[in-house]
């Protein structure tokens, strides 16, 4: 099995892409943007996120079964993030 080589070029792009997107990041937090803030703080750390696990973690350039393990954890984190927002919504109807 042979190993997919990445240029040095590509690595320094994304690296610089997250230097850019943690600065907008924080840029962001200082500005008040009412209910967004929170949105737009998790939009730019999918981004990153996403970034980093194609890359990074090299999943861009592997199997179909890595893209399936991949697709597996984040359901599996989109189900625990379910579960626990249910459990905080549902404590309301408690009256406490």
């Amino acid at each position: 099995m042979s190993e997919h080589i990445v240029p040095i070029r590509i690595y320094l792009a994304i690296f610089f892409a997250l230097m850019v997107l943690t600065a907008v990041t924080v840029s962001v937090a200082f500005i008040d943007l009412g209910v967004m803030n929170n949105v737009v703080a998790l939009t730019i750390a999918v981004i990153k996120t996403t970034l980093v696990v194609l890359f990074f973690m090299h999943v861009r350039y592997s199997t179909p079964l890595t893209w399936v393990v991949v697709a597996a954890g984040f359901f599996w984190l989109v189900v625990m993030i379910g579960l626990t927002m249910s459990d905080y919504v549902s404590r309301l109807w408690m009256g406490t």
